[in-house]
């Protein structure tokens, strides 16, 4: 077979993979579908000046490859494009690898990069923080990975190590980190009685069965006299959204929680049922970069129903549903359907979740740019143990406040 005739077929691949992309989103014939067709002779032209012009005759599987996954990418960083090689992987991966590496992870500046770590699992003990950017896993570059192959990477058999290559700040080259994967237990839901009669409640995920764990916590810290709350979702980026719309339910008698909507997926909306709600003390939530998902349907509902504060730094951005798409040579693409949107209509996904009061996180020692090496700073633990815990402070001053007003 020709060269040319190898361009030709892989051209044609191109093509076909493009209008089963625009058909599973339900692309009609007006006039913006008009315009994403047209632009299939654009791509045609690009690629034939590519396969001409380029300073030497390129590999056109890699190009086509590496086209397909920009497409999908520019989309958000949930969606994703497997060639067949990977999408074989991660499904293999998907059901065999039943341990991890404890952190939720999405995509940011072209890499992936670390939202939030599980207290005591792989990711914690091997100093992996939120805001982390992993460059490369097993010395494959991210920036080239799709977030659903980064998801299917990191996970494996319990006991296996894998190998990232690490960027912090403060730190001019990336570091190696070693990860053993573990079966992970997320730590239950945490509540203890503060000064000033606060209940504080601290959650770590929103796993299956978390919104009652919160649920019978508030009210034990009711039953033990008090009469504000802090719910603590900082560093909370993983878990089921549904926990997430529960969850704010205890906290609001009426309302809307949230809405999930797609171009092909009908409008769901979640009202506050009053009978679901447990309390009506002052609340003030918590949240950080490392706020993500359920949590950030939790922060938004109180924040944007008037129902408490939301003190903190602004949280990381993460709210759709996806689905997977296999196509006919076995590659298949991982699209968002739907995203989920405040009560004031923001898509969390595109804008995040901006608290009313804002607080800087006090993990930020230092610009990456200072010049300093970092191994005079304090570790993770130390500096939760030295630094004082400034959100806390103002949080509990909040509620105060709220006593001497009224």
């Amino acid at each position: 077979m020709s060269k040319i005739t190898k361009f030709v077929l892989l051209l044609s691949s191109l093509f076909v993979v493009l209008f089963v992309v625009i058909g599973s989103l339900g692309v009609h014939a007006d006039s913006k579908s008009d315009g994403a067709y047209r632009q299939l002779g654009v791509y045609s032209e690009v690629l034939s000046r590519i396969r001409t012009e380029y300073v030497v005759e390129p590999d056109m599987n890699q190009v086509t490859d590496g086209a397909l996954h920009g497409l999908l990418e520019s989309l958000d960083a949930n969606s994703s494009y497997l060639n067949p090689a990977e999408y074989k992987a991660y499904t293999e991966r998907k059901a065999e690898g039943k341990a991890s590496i404890g952190a939720a992870v999405s995509k940011r500046y072209g890499y992936a990069a670390v939202v939030s770590v599980i207290p005591g699992g792989p990711a914690d003990k091997a100093n992996l923080e939120s805001g982390d950017i992993i460059e490369a896993i097993e010395g494959k570059t991210t920036r080239e990975m799709s977030l659903a192959e980064i998801d299917g990477q990191l996970l494996g058999k319990p006991g296996s190590v894998i190998n990232l290559s690490v960027v912090r700040p403060r730190k001019a080259q990336p570091q190696k980190t070693p990860v053993t994967r573990e079966i992970i237990v997320t730590p239950p839901v945490a509540e203890k009685q503060m000064d000033d009669n606060i209940g504080y409640i601290r959650v770590i995920t929103f796993t299956k069965g978390r919104s009652q764990e919160i649920a019978n916590q508030v009210k034990t810290a009711q039953k033990q006299g008090a009469r504000k709350l802090i719910l603590d979702l900082r560093n909370c980026g993983a878990g089921d959204e549904q926990e997430g719309i529960a969850t704010a339910n205890l906290f609001l008698n009426h309302g809307m929680i949230a809405y999930l909507q797609g171009q092909k997926y009908a409008k769901q909306t979640f009202n506050a049922e009053a009978s679901k709600a447990i309390t009506n003390l002052p609340i003030v939530v918590l949240v950080n970069k490392g706020t993500a998902g359920p949590a950030e349907i939790v922060a938004s509902s109180i924040l944007e129903n008037a129902r408490g504060d939301v003190l903190g730094d602004k949280t990381f951005g993460d709210g759709a549903v996806q689905q997977l798409f296999p196509l006919p040579d076995g590659s298949a693409v991982m699209i968002s359907i739907a995203k989920y949107y405040s009560p004031s209509g923001k898509a969390i996904q595109d804008t995040a979740v901006t608290p009313n009061i804002l607080v800087a996180d006090t993990d930020d020692y230092a610009s990456p740019d200072d010049g300093e090496d970092d191994s005079a700073n304090p570790t993770p633990d130390t500096k939760q143990k030295d630094q004082p815990d400034e959100q806390l402070r103002r949080a509990v001053e909040v509620l105060k406040n709220k006593d001497q007003k009224a």
